[in-house]
């Protein structure tokens, strides 16, 4: 007997009652997203003032920074608390949670995610390391980011002897996910999306906590007619369905059989797209420098995408495995607001499972991006002039990758470089520093790399900085570049060093 029931988004969106906890799947600009029942949900509230007081679960970001995605939801009244990773793309929740309109709470997107694996499973939260010494510890933080929010929703204990983080469930009213095709049974497939993300956690944890699991596709099948390898969510678990027929693979654009997977298209000799600035060409360049064959890596959202550019020229892309937190290996990788997805991937898996991969340590060398470091090697990426950025899957890949570098400008806002004869010329200093004595939140734990022997370094244009047991450390100098003249009154603690190299001339190409 069918146990889905098809209906108009309206109608799904009619089903949630005041005070729900709703979880939604998607990512960046629209990957896997149950548009059609976001913009049901908010046309109702907008006419009616209902449904209200939810409490919104995502782990990765989604939106396109003005009217879709979680923007949708960004309504005083219709949200009251917000349990997320990623808030860049909804600028008008972000407003919200700085005028402490709502609850915020920012945990990694990893954990978000096997959280839900474990309440759907009926264990009692998530036992993990992830988050240790980061703004997520209760010693810190514990993931509150606004004044509002005092739950208590991350708990610290000890087991065999080791500090461990424990998560804690709640119960999960709603799923809305979205698939490429559901059958008559209400089985779905996602055979034609960019990623597969955490679409089968999310609906297993509604479904197990007694709740529904709504779904939007782009048309339904007769029985029989998925691979039954495609489905990543059986009917069983699928109260209702939306059809929408107008579904598309990201905001905006059509289909691509190359993006999810279905086909490989000619992409001709890999462009080579070194950066344009001075700076970001000089950081991608040093960067690489740290790449070597079969390694696993992953790269980071920002200036080490420019990283790519610099294989491309080398031609050493194909020894290297590259995955990201979405679930995708390999491939031509799509960046800003594509970023999680690529075409020609070797592997398109569950995010959840790939976060798997990341906290057990399967990641040679991270590539990732840096806000602000401090004096201790603490990085912050979540947290910027007090604005909720959120880490995404920073977290996970920064505390566990075997080796990290961190590539970031030296400072921002207003600094003016110049090449001369190979020498590096800082013409004026930004108005921002970046290296600073306590970084506003902590992301990356410093203290807790050096106790884990992880290898950590720190790329700018100017110098590149290495954790020591005692902090940062200069060992390497662009040429041209004076400690006393160029680096220190641009840093607000002083670092070690002792006969720094110069930065390899093939740096400043």
């Amino acid at each position: 007997m069918a146990h889905t029931t098809f209906m108009a988004a309206e109608a799904a969106a009619a089903l949630i009652p005041d005070g729900a906890t709703v979880a939604i799947a998607g990512n960046g600009a629209g990957m896997i997203s149950a548009e059609a029942i976001f913009a049901a949900i908010e046309r109702r509230f907008l006419e009616t003032g209902h449904p209200r007081d939810l409490t919104l679960v995502h782990s990765l970001g989604l939106g396109d920074r003005a009217e879709r995605g979680t923007n949708r939801f960004a309504h005083e009244g219709l949200v009251r608390k917000v349990i997320a990773a990623h808030f860049t793309w909804s600028p008008r929740m972000q407003q919200l949670i700085r005028d402490e309109k709502i609850e915020a709470y920012c945990l990694p997107g990893g954990v978000i995610q096997h959280l839900l694996r474990e309440i759907g499973a009926g264990r009692p939260g998530l036992f993990t390391h992830s988050g240790l010494g980061t703004f997520v510890d209760p010693r810190q933080d514990g993931g509150r980011c606004n004044a509002r929010s005092t739950d208590t929703v991350v708990e610290l204990m000890h087991v065999d002897g080791k500090e461990i983080l424990r998560y804690k469930p709640f119960k999960v009213d709603f799923a809305i996910i979205g698939a490429t095709y559901a059958d008559a049974r209400g089985n779905l497939s996602p055979e034609e999306e960019a990623v597969d993300l955490d679409i089968h956690s999310m609906a297993l944890a509604a479904h197990n906590s007694g709740g529904r699991v709504l779904a939007v596709v782009r048309q339904v099948v007769e029985n029989g007619a998925l691979q039954p390898r495609s489905v990543r969510v059986p009917g069983i678990m699928v109260d209702a369905v939306v059809v929408d027929a107008d579904k598309q693979q990201f905001y905006g654009l059509p289909y691509d059989p190359t993006v999810s997977g279905q086909r490989r298209a000619h992409l001709g000799a890999l462009r080579a797209d070194i950066p344009a600035r001075l700076e970001r060409r000089i950081i991608a360049r040093r960067a690489a420098m740290e790449l070597r064959p079969g390694a696993s890596l992953n790269f980071g959202f920002g200036i080490p995408g420019g990283i790519f550019g610099v294989m491309a020229e080398q031609g050493c892309a194909d020894q290297m495995w590259t995955s990201v937190e979405q679930g995708v290996h390999n491939g031509r990788m799509l960046d800003d607001h594509l970023f999680g997805a690529a075409r020609n991937a070797d592997v398109i898996m569950p995010s959840i499972e790939q976060f798997d991969y990341y906290s057990g340590g399967g990641i040679d060398v991270a590539f990732l991006g840096m806000g602000e470091a401090d004096a201790e090697g603490n990085v912050n990426v979540s947290h910027l002039g007090g604005n909720l950025i959120g880490p995404g899957g920073f977290v996970e890949i920064a505390q566990n990758a075997k080796k990290v570098v961190f590539c970031g400008t030296f400072d921002a806002q207003g600094s003016k470089l110049a090449l001369e004869d190979g020498r590096l010329v800082v013409q004026q200093r930004g108005a921002v520093q970046k290296f600073v004595q306590h970084v506003e939140r902590i992301t990356f734990s410093g203290g807790f790399a050096r106790e884990s022997g992880q290898e950590v370094l720190y790329v700018t244009e100017r110098a590149v900085f290495r954790l020591t047991p005692t902090g940062l450390k200069i060992i390497e100098l662009a040429p041209g570049v004076d400690i006393e003249r160029d680096i220190l009154p641009g840093m607000a603690f002083r670092p070690e060093w002792d006969n720094p190299a110069p930065m390899p001339a093939a740096s400043f190409l």
